[in-house]
């Protein structure tokens, strides 16, 4: 059987040819009827100057999926003509496309425009420990450019333990931390907006709320509306399908950076996810050993895991016999 290691290289040579020229922004086109897999992997060489959060602000993606993408080395200094991956090739997440759809695990939103036959992805900020963001289902509530912020007194007293009080209002401008957009959500407290940091991104670093590059958030700000649907989920596996084969994109549990999960536990959060699809009736012969290097990998890169043409000739033949 081959090798994560050689289907991930694989993928990238690939790809790295049929995406010479793509435009930074992830606007990319969705994939014909029952399928799931959108974009390429892209790989860039390093400049001496380069660091894992330039660069993904550079091409829309968060710090940690850079990480993970790129086991070995090093985010601050990859060092002069170092293959760098850009995971720009996702698997969809499950369930309705349309509206805004934010995957935590993946620290990743997707958003769906009524009538155009694409998605947009950007990589988000989102709760950190003791201030987890929430799950399920809502809508944008309001709209704002150039906000102020006013901070809650929970925010407040927890600067202030820390010795770096808050004032009760910090105006518009270069310092507030929601940056030059916000967007409520219908759950109260929550925002979508940008930031006066421009490190993390793709992390666990605010308070709840999702955080954006400014760039982004005005992209967003530009495509969306108040009473869009926001659908908020926490799926670490994805299952997708394209051009008959069938691919698994796996990603750190939240809970696992809480409390420890063993290999076993992720297996089963993968099993019971399989069984969610049709996939897992369908008599596939899935490259279980293929599925268990992802889980321990979590590189967030969507891999080939089974065949459907395999399943056919399988299935064939038992006919015949």
């Amino acid at each position: 059987m081959l090798s994560r290691a050689f289907a991930v290289a694989s993928c990238v040579s690939i790809a790295a040819l049929l995406g010479a020229g793509q435009s930074a922004a992830l606007e990319l086109p969705l994939p014909p009827e029952g399928e799931d897999v959108v974009g390429q992997i892209q790989v860039v060489k390093a400049r001496y100057e380069d660091t894992f959060a330039a660069l993904g602000e550079a091409h829309d993606l968060g710090y940690l999926e850079m990480v993970a993408a790129n086991p070995g080395v090093d985010p601050w200094l990859p060092g002069e003509g170092t293959d760098i991956i850009l995971p720009t090739r996702f698997i969809l997440p499950p369930g309705p496309r349309e509206g805004i759809v934010i995957n935590l695990p993946e620290y990743r939103l997707y958003y769906y425009p009524k009538g155009e036959n694409v998605v947009h992805t950007f990589p988000l900020g989102i709760g950190r420990e003791g201030w987890g963001s929430p799950v399920g289902n809502t809508r944008i509530s309001a709209m704002t450019s150039n906000p102020a912020w006013y901070p809650p007194q929970s925010i407040r007293d927890e600067h202030a333990a820390e010795g770096d009080p808050l004032p009760k209002v910090v105006p518009p401008g270069p310092d507030n931390p929601l940056g030059p957009y916000k967007m409520n959500l219908a759950i109260p407290g929550y925002l979508i907006h940008g930031s006066n940091k421009k490190f993390g991104i793709g992390m666990r670093v605010s308070h709840g709320c999702f955080r954006m590059l400014n760039h982004n958030v005005l992209e967003l700000a530009g495509l969306v509306k108040v009473g869009t649907p926001v659908r908020i989920i926490d799926e670490p596996y994805k299952f997708g399908l394209s051009q008959g084969k069938v691919y698994l994109e796996a990603h750190t549990p939240l809970q696992d950076e809480d409390h420890h999960m063993t290999l076993m536990d992720k297996h089963a959060v993968v099993i019971n996810t399989l069984l969610k699809r049709d996939e897992a009736a369908s008599g596939l012969q899935l490259d279980w050993e293929m599925i268990r290097e992802i889980v321990a990998g979590e590189d967030g890169l969507p891999i080939q895991i089974a065949d459907q043409a395999q399943a056919l000739a399988a299935a064939e033949d038992e006919q015949i016999f």
